[in-house]
């Protein structure tokens, strides 16, 4: 059945609804990854999509699961990744958001997601929404606990082509009001003229779609960026830790200003 109830939605085999990174990491920093993973709940039958559309970018951010983990060891930091597609739920939606889960997503259709009742959606969200959001609030409330304000820095991935556009940015820094991560790391990643940087590009962190760093984040006044990295640059192990090292270097000096870690509500 594509349908589950809540208790039995995740069976024995099925991976766990987030993966911790780096656990012991000192920094005062915390990565996050809202799309690492493509997997589906075995009792969901792949969502009726094949393999070959699982690993498209519909269902996952390609490479961003990995950049996050070589970054979070780099930066000394620890890191909380998604366990499940964007498919089943999306994590960086809120659950009232009408693509918290997707019935389409560039062109492609989701037959598992038709047709669900409440008690299927509250299901997706007990068994893989609301224990990653616990995590990354069980982390934060660590610091907290510890007097530290840290920084949240949310990592995604977007397709090189999108409605027949060839997107041209390396990387895209996602921001609203708090500018204490993302102009310097705009500014510093920019200073490379190799690279493309997008300023709110492909996306914009101004448009309501960042649940995750507004929530965890803007909202607690904490420093946040989201960054976006396209993902023909990130999709090989090579690629991965390439652009992991490239941000390292780039964030390394931002991070180490004391000043950084204050809480601020920007207007």
């Amino acid at each position: 059945m594509m349908n589950a109830d809540r208790a039995e939605l995740l069976v024995a085999g099925d991976p766990p609804a987030f993966e911790l990174v780096n656990e012991a990491g000192r920094a005062p920093v915390l990565l996050i990854c809202d799309h690492a993973s493509n997997a589906v709940p075995r009792r969901l039958e792949g969502l009726g999509l094949d393999e070959p559309a699982l690993a498209r970018h519909v269902a996952w951010d390609i490479g961003a699961g990995e950049v996050t983990r070589r970054l979070a060891v780099l930066l000394d930091a620890r890191a909380v990744l998604a366990g499940y597609s964007r498919l089943v739920i999306d994590c960086n939606r809120a659950l009232d958001d009408p693509t918290s889960i997707a019935g389409e997503s560039d062109g492609i259709e989701v037959p598992g997601n038709f047709g669900l009742s409440r008690a299927d959606r509250a299901a997706r969200a007990a068994a893989c929404f609301d224990p990653y959001h616990a995590a990354i609030a069980s982390e934060l409330a660590g610091f907290t606990a510890g007097g530290v304000v840290p920084a949240v820095i949310s990592i995604h991935s977007f397709t090189p082509v999108m409605n027949g556009f060839a997107r041209p940015w390396h990387v895209g820094i996602l921001w609203d009001k708090d500018r204490r991560l993302p102009v310097p790391l705009i500014a510093a990643l920019a200073s490379d003229p190799a690279l493309v940087v997008g300023d709110n590009e492909p996306y914009s962190a101004r448009e309501p779609a960042g649940h995750s760093a507004h929530t965890h984040a803007a909202a607690a006044g904490l420093p946040h960026v989201a960054i976006e990295l396209r993902q023909d640059l990130i999709a090989t192990p090579e690629g991965a830790g390439g652009w992991a090292a490239i941000l390292a270097a780039a964030l390394q000096p931002i991070l180490a200003r004391e000043d950084l870690y204050r809480i601020e509500h920007a207007a």
